[in-house]
């Protein structure tokens, strides 16, 4: 008889035993889709916000050489990209010339002084507006096209003159802040040489 209620004992423990270890693999599947789920609903909102962000506008730069079409950084370079859609806005750029030309490398302007030393002074505060140095490791100069900030030594002293580079120039990454590229017109960049002049700068979207 004893042995009997021990051997249904023994049972009723494995019984209980078993409910409590699949009630137990009930709650953790349950944790593991609520978590899934939640990943999902994190990722989602991710994608929506960067929807949101807008697309980078593009800007026309016409040219005493032809006109060229660039698409500015804006979302990846927003500093940079800010301050020359502030420029092109003020139409500073217009009339000004590229005052620097190198083969295979660079040609620059933005210069209101036409030699290199110059830059935007703001009215507001009449003094020169400078930019921090702003690197984006995405964006390389490895190849025709670029857009970038030129400086002087001190990193953050670029204010209105960039460059387009005319080939891969490596040794820039990481020093100068590439702020968009010529998606159109890269032939009439190839053209262009000191002494030719930015006609209009706009954004393609806005009436000149």
């Amino acid at each position: 008889m004893k042995t009997q209620k021990r051997g249904r004992a023994g049972r009723a423990a494995r019984l209980v035993a078993l409910v409590v270890a699949l009630l137990g693999l009930l709650v953790l599947a349950t944790a593991v889709i609520q978590t899934q789920a939640h990943g999902k609903g994190l990722l989602l909102a991710a994608k929506k916000e960067k929807k949101g962000e807008g697309a980078d506008p593009f800007v026309v730069i016409e040219t005493s050489k032809g006109a060229l079409k660039a698409q500015i950084f804006k979302n990846e370079a927003p500093v940079t990209a800010g301050n020359f859609l502030d420029l092109v806005g003020r139409h500073f750029y217009d009339g000004l010339s590229f005052h620097r030309y190198e083969p295979g490398f660079v040609i620059q302007g933005g210069d209101p002084n036409g030699t290199g030393s110059g830059g935007f002074v703001d009215p507001a505060t009449h003094r020169t507006r400078t930019i921090p140095l702003e690197v984006n490791p995405r964006f390389r100069h490895d190849a025709a096209g670029y857009l970038a900030m030129a400086r002087s030594s001190d990193p953050n002293s670029a204010s209105s003159q960039f460059y387009i580079t005319l080939g891969p120039a490596p040794w820039l990454d990481g020093k100068y802040a590439i702020f968009g590229k010529v998606v159109d017109g890269l032939n009439v960049v190839r053209e262009l040489r000191a002494g030719d002049r930015m006609t209009k700068v706009y954004e393609a979207e806005k009436a000149k």
